[in-house]
């Protein structure tokens, strides 16, 4: 697994990939993350195409179950294989994981079930006459490969911002969006009629 978090802001007519500062006396508490705007056209145009229906993509329904992160890793990882990437796997597999994982947990409101178990959400699936989970409000995991750039993609019926933390490393959870900024090239996230996307950029060597 390599980090690819030192880039150069050309690739994909990237621009700049800095981020806004976190005040030292804000760090431990999360901090919301600003929409994606004003990205360079080509990407800006990948994002879109990743969020339509008929686009490009190829799609996943991550039902509401905690073997979905499983299911939906080993999904991208099939893809991969297909597009003759295996150099970007344990990338896309990690950021695929924490992206589902934060769907799940955020999408939605808990119901009752066994103690600890947080995946499980009202409102993520509401129509019962849908069993395929196309209703607008399935978590749905999209990917795009236009050569040699990876466009990965989380649609969830949310539209709270995602929330980044002062990384614990000593706890087991709280790392999820450092991870992702890591092990991408550049992400971020938009606003949708019926959710959000989170997506990540990955460019193969």
């Amino acid at each position: 697994m390599t980090s690819r978090q030192a880039h150069d802001d050309t690739r994909w007519e990237l621009g700049s990939l800095a981020g806004p500062a976190v005040p030292r006396d804000h760090a431990v508490h999360s901090t919301p993350i600003p929409e994606s705007c004003d990205l360079p056209p080509r990407l800006d145009a990948a994002v879109t195409a990743l969020t339509e229906p008929t686009g490009p993509a190829a799609s996943f329904i991550v039902r509401p179950d905690p073997e979905s992160v499983t299911e939906a890793r080993h999904f991208a990882l099939s893809r991969l294989s297909e597009w003759g990437l295996p150099e970007l796997a344990d990338d896309v597999a990690l950021v695929v994981s924490e992206l589902v994982t934060n769907a799940l947990r955020h999408s939605g409101r808990a119901t009752c079930g066994r103690p600890g178990d947080d995946v499980h959400r009202e409102g993520v699936y509401d129509d019962p006459a849908d069993p395929l989970g196309s209703a607008p409000s399935a978590i749905r995991l999209r990917l795009v490969h236009q050569k040699p750039w990876l466009l990965c993609g989380i649609m969830d019926a949310s539209q709270a911002a995602p929330r980044r933390k002062e990384p614990d490393y000593i706890a087991e959870t709280g790392r999820g969006l450092h991870l992702v900024e890591s092990f991408s090239v550049r992400w971020g996230w938009r606003t949708l009629s019926h959710g959000k996307i989170v997506w990540a950029l990955f460019r193969s060597p």
